[in-house]
């Protein structure tokens, strides 16, 4: 089984290599589709050392700013392995919790696995409360419209079998990617598991980009996307 580890990237600098290395230590068969979502830092220049030094690695740029959700779209369209994991590329996703992650899909009992920052994972960071809150409402409403029963819905963590990834067709351009993806997914009626892992989270002084705007566009998203799924 290849696994294609789909890397949306934007003014990621610090940590780029360190991320890609922690991918690649993994032991898996793989390929990283990394997607440059217009950074204006030194990320494009490490990317194409990266892919001068990896053959497993495969570089895609933006001429603009299209959010998460455009890198998605970008990543998903290019990969070519049995099995899609999205990484973001700070640090803050361990990619030493893959083999948890796929251990479902592997045994043949999921589609699709939810990597959860609340189940009681091996660590997890303690820090910024209301960002929890957040989390924890926006998965409960988002669960109130899908029916699915997860603890985590804007995890990083979302791994699919590659045709399931294929029939996404990822609309959004911005952090509501995370509702549309699991609004889609639940109609898909295809089978969702959740598992625990770890997560080291920044604040926004360490470059966190995730933040109150955001949950407002989630929110609208969850609705859009559950009852105007065209």
């Amino acid at each position: 089984m290849k696994i294609s580890v789909v890397m949306p990237v934007y003014n990621e600098e610090q940590t780029l290599r360190e991320i890609v290395a922690r991918v690649q230590a993994t032991p898996y068969d793989k390929e990283l589709v990394l997607v440059n979502d217009c950074s204006v830092d030194s990320t494009a220049e490490i990317m194409a050392e990266l892919e001068k030094e990896y053959d497993n690695v495969r570089c895609f740029h933006h001429e603009r700013n299209q959010g998460k959700g455009g890198a998605l779209s970008t990543g998903f369209r290019h990969v070519e392995g049995d099995v899609v994991v999205i990484q973001d590329a700070d640090l803050e996703y361990d990619p030493a919790d893959y083999g948890v992650l796929l251990r479902p899909i592997e045994e043949g009992k999921a589609d699709v696995v939810y990597g959860s920052r609340f189940l009681g994972g091996p660590y997890a960071r303690v820090h910024m409360f209301w960002h929890y809150v957040g989390n924890r409402a926006l998965t409960l409403l988002s669960n109130c419209f899908t029916n699915l029963n997860l603890t985590d819905m804007e995890t990083c963590y979302k791994v699919f079998r590659r045709e399931v990834a294929e029939k996404l067709d990822i609309q959004s351009r911005t952090f509501a990617v995370e509702p549309e993806m699991t609004a889609k997914i639940a109609r898909m009626k295809v089978r969702v598991y959740e598992v625990p892992i770890s997560y080291a989270g920044r604040d926004y002084s360490e470059g966190k980009k995730i933040g109150p705007k955001d949950a407002v566009i989630a929110l609208f998203a969850i609705v859009r996307w559950s009852l105007f799924p065209g």
